[in-house]
């Protein structure tokens, strides 16, 4: 994919955002100057946008220090804004890294169901067997027979290892076949699909925890990442599966899917504010090369509509 289309996908992937932006910003700039309601217009409308309350303090303030005595049009308040998400942006924008030591590297995928987890592991998987790294899959998802069997169609598509169980078998029981197969055949990543039924939290919590100990007994630094997948049409819900996943699991870093043009994508920034965990990748379309890490001033642009 050339950087010019992935551009194009990522202003189509935040086109909700930044259109829900641009109206409320063209009536504002009307007005002429930046009074104190005209900033708490501003300050509500990019709350409606889900960049969050602390962002949307922050850019505010910004425009205050600024002051614009002699006006501001819609481009420059873009601008601005931009310039300040992505300077939230920037210090999350951390591209996942393969260097653990010994091989595998165990990477714990991790989110609701309905979040496109099973296909953006697939997807990791692609842009991984690009970078020439060996992969393996490992169907943790026992609680539900699709889920295996989407995964295992994903494996056979991509020409990648994966060890599966019978459905509602032991999760654990297949992570810890999967780590001996990889280590044994030299795998450099394993990644593991995990169930996702947040009805049954408890439950939950203590599969992943049995599977934490029986990885650990293998690997002691095991999970080296633990990836938790969120679904941008959610909106600020995502936020609150931040929080529970972070309880039950040690999510080391995000991944944002389905940020399509009908996305509430201002969330990204929401979670950058408010957690600071690395953001590995976005998703911004269906094939399976469309998940990437981004640029935060690339990114901050699409989201405040701002050319590129």
């Amino acid at each position: 994919m050339s950087e010019r289309s992935w551009s194009q996908r990522l202003l189509t992937g935040f086109r909700r955002t930044s259109e829900k932006l641009g109206t409320g910003l063209t009536d504002i700039v009307a007005r002429g100057h930046l009074d104190t309601a005209t900033l708490d217009t501003i300050e509500d409308v990019l709350i409606a946008a889900d960049l969050g309350a602390p962002t949307a303090a922050r850019i505010r303030a910004e425009l205050e220090d600024r002051r614009f005595e002699r006006g501001i049009d819609e481009t420059g308040l873009r601008k601005v804004i931009a310039e300040e998400i992505a300077e939230v942006l920037a210090p999350v924008a951390k591209p996942l890294k393969i260097d653990a030591f010994p091989r595998p590297q165990v990477i714990l995928v991790i989110g609701v169901n309905g979040s496109g987890k099973t296909t953006t592991i697939a997807k990791m998987a692609h842009a991984l067997i690009e970078q020439d790294y060996g992969v393996m899959l490992a169907a943790g998802d026992t609680f539900r027979a699709a889920a295996i069997g989407q995964l295992r169609v994903w494996a056979e598509r991509l020409g990648v290892p994966i060890v599966t169980g019978p459905e509602g078998g032991d999760a654990a029981g297949v992570v810890y076949d999967a780590v001996k197969q990889a280590t044994a055949t030299g795998i450099d990543v394993l990644i593991v699909d995990t169930a996702g039924r947040l009805q049954n939290k408890r439950e939950l919590m203590d599969e992943l925890a049995k599977v934490r100990r029986v990885l650990g007994r293998l690997n002691p630094a095991a999970p080296h990442n633990v990836v938790l997948v969120l679904d941008a049409t959610t909106g600020q819900n995502a936020l609150s599966q931040i929080d529970v996943f972070k309880e039950m699991a040690g999510v080391t870093g995000l991944v944002m899917t389905k940020l399509d043009g009908t996305a509430r994508g201002g969330v990204l920034v929401a979670a950058a504010a408010k957690y600071g965990l690395p953001i590995y990748a976005v998703g911004v379309g269906e094939t399976i090369d469309d998940l990437r890490p981004f640029d935060p001033q690339e990114l901050a642009n699409a989201i405040a509509g701002v050319e590129q």
